[in-house]
């Protein structure tokens, strides 16, 4: 059977971090949501996105397919009612699609579809900060599904460790006068990952391939730490998707940060009101502050997006791609993509300089800024320009 993950309804409410990938491509837990459906099924999976973001990740047809709604998140009895879906039948769950199955080139009316009964819980990630709020749900699951049968590296005595029955190292992570808590969740160290001396870590919490926290680093989970990472200060609750950096001092706490960002040393985040009110948080959908029900939720940083040394965020704030912040004082919350200066104000970030920037920072980790990124980064710039039309006038 093939099998394709599509975006789904959420995917404008996962903005900014749907500009730049499928919502399969998110990372939540440990692994992507991709990563999971493919461990689950055995099986690779293809796209359906946009279309500007088609080329990169594309769609694989054949005569058999099964479609899969991104914005669940796999789990066994889910995966097995999928597998076993035939031709015109469906899994729907609060009578949105959850599967489809599809042959090739069939036109599909839905309504007309058989729905398999599924009511069991599954994990959706179709907002924002549901990459942070479930992180911890998503992060033990992982963890299970990594780990069952297999045998931690050993952690070597320098390191104070509390319930290392819940810690598990990969080969070639490299570990030393540490001090991990995994009383209230699982860690995992994957591949390659470092964590320096001092660090003190709080489970859940996942630090992936190649990933380093720095010396002296808090961090509380459930935070994941994505690949090719760089940490150091007081992390909490917080996702950085892979390829970003917060290398310094400073507070990151219930935010999700997007790949290849960076944070200048001393940048704080606040992630709590002064009035102890739920936060609200730009949405692309309705082009007002959406109501999360959450009384803590930090900062959303797209893909690209930096900031300069000693920057602070105000609760909720949301940036775009591509965003360039520095100076003293809070920016506003929120920030459009190719948007460059801080309180005092903003113009636009050219597009030229944007990518004169990302293929240094992504040549220093020996990753190709290809002809695919800059047309995606160059659609981006055009779409989200009705958001910097006070910046040109």
């Amino acid at each position: 059977m093939n099998y394709i993950l599509f975006d789904g309804s959420a995917r404008n409410a996962l903005l900014p971090f749907t500009f730049t990938r499928p919502i399969a491509e998110i990372r939540i837990g440990i692994l992507t949501i991709r990563e999971k459906w493919e461990s689950y099924l055995g099986s690779t999976t293809s796209t359906v996105t946009e279309e500007y973001l088609s080329e990169k990740f594309p769609m694989v047809e054949l005569a058999e397919n099964v479609m899969i709604n991104a914005s669940y998140l796999p789990t066994p009895t889910l995966v097995e009612a999928i597998k076993s879906l035939q031709p015109n039948q469906g899994v729907f769950i609060e009578g949105e699609p959850v599967a489809f199955y599809v042959l090739e080139g069939q036109e599909v009316a839905l309504e007309n579809y058989e729905a398999i009964s599924f009511d069991q819980k599954v994990e959706t990630v179709k907002t924002t900060w549901d990459i942070f709020a479930k992180n911890g749900t998503a992060l033990q699951a992982d963890f299970d599904l990594l780990t069952e049968g297999r045998t931690s590296a050993p952690l070597d005595e320098t390191n104070t460790c509390i319930h290392p029955e819940n810690i598990f190292v990969e080969e070639g992570a490299s570990i030393s006068c540490a001090i991990i808590n995994a009383t209230d969740g699982p860690v995992y160290i994957a591949k390659d990952a470092h964590i320096m001396e001092g660090s003190i870590i709080r489970g859940p919490f996942a630090l992936c391939e190649g990933a380093t926290v720095k010396m002296g680093a808090k961090i509380y989970g459930p935070t994941t730490i994505g690949p090719f990472s760089k940490v150091g200060g007081e992390v909490n609750n917080s996702v950085l998707f892979g390829y970003s950096n917060k290398g310094h001092d400073g507070f990151l706490g219930n935010s999700v940060i997007g790949e290849w960002c960076n944070l200048g040393a001393d940048t704080n985040t606040s992630n709590l009101k002064n009035n102890y009110a739920p936060v609200r948080l730009w949405s692309y959908e309705t082009e007002n502050f959406a109501k999360t029900g959450l009384q803590f939720c930090g900062l959303m940083m797209g893909d690209h997006s930096k900031c300069g040394i000693n920057t602070m965020f105000n609760t909720g704030t949301m940036i775009g791609v591509n965003a360039n912040i520095f100076g003293s004082g809070f920016p506003r919350n929120f920030i459009p993509s190719y948007s460059w200066g801080g309180s005092n104000g903003f113009t636009t970030y050219l597009t030229k300089k944007a990518f004169e920037v990302a293929k240094v920072v992504m040549s220093r980790r020996s990753v190709e800024f290809t002809e695919m990124d800059e047309k995606i980064l160059e659609h981006v710039f055009e779409i989200t320009q009705q958001w910097r039309t006070s910046y040109d006038k």
